[in-house]
């Protein structure tokens, strides 16, 4: 015959239920302790990791693909001939793979002939007259071409498309900035220009060039 009053017997099953918790919580610490990331101040999983800044990241990045361009460009008429000779040809050798066709890098020297939306049509010697070079001068740079030009930048390397855009517009800017804020880009008709820089291959007889440098003679 059992002699625990009642009492007993609820503290009994107090301390059961007691230790039953406190072997519940030890479990669940522990399972904690696997599942938990430990994840460094600073690193890429770092929740306070700063957002993408255009403006700095344009900075930066502008003078190595103005470097990149300068040492790939192409005089324009020995690309223009072998353009005309092979496109497909010209674009791998010369090019570097783009979404709708390659960039090309290219330089002349030429006469800046009317202005439209502040985009100048040149005349380069040695390039035939059925090919029309054009050149963008701002205010508005539009297109990628400066962010694809090197084929060193992809969407991988981004959180998001937005970025991914963000990083083509700023790249323009700082190249405004760093180049075409020194020349009075409103009043180049007449006037002899040298460019290096990049366009799109799609049209062969149509070339729409964003410069990295441009010099008025």
């Amino acid at each position: 015959m059992s002699t625990l009053t009642p009492s007993m017997n609820r503290r009994s099953k107090r301390s059961v239920r007691a230790a039953i918790a406190a072997v519940l919580v030890v479990i669940l610490l522990v399972a904690m302790a696997f599942s938990t990331k430990v994840v460094k101040i600073g690193s890429a999983g770092d929740a306070q990791v700063k957002t993408f800044d255009p403006a700095a990241y344009g900075e930066a990045q502008f003078p190595k693909t103005q470097a990149a361009i300068d040492g790939r460009a192409v005089s324009a008429d020995t690309l223009a001939a072998a353009i005309a000779k092979d496109q497909d040809a010209a674009g791998k050798q010369y090019g570097v793979a783009g979404g709708i066709g390659p960039e090309i890098s290219v330089k002349f020297t030429g006469v800046a002939g009317s202005e439209d939306a502040g985009i100048y049509t040149l005349k380069v010697p040695n390039v035939p007259d059925s090919v029309v070079i054009r050149v963008q001068t701002g205010p508005a740079i539009n297109g990628t071409d400066l962010r694809d030009a090197t084929g060193t930048i992809g969407f991988e390397q981004f959180t998001n498309q937005i970025d991914y855009q963000n990083a083509g517009y700023a790249i323009n800017t700082a190249m405004k900035k760093a180049v075409l804020s020194k020349v009075d880009a409103a009043k180049l008709t007449g006037k002899t220009i040298s460019v290096v820089g990049v366009f799109q291959l799609i049209n062969p007889n149509g070339w729409l060039v964003t410069p990295v440098k441009l010099d008025v003679k």
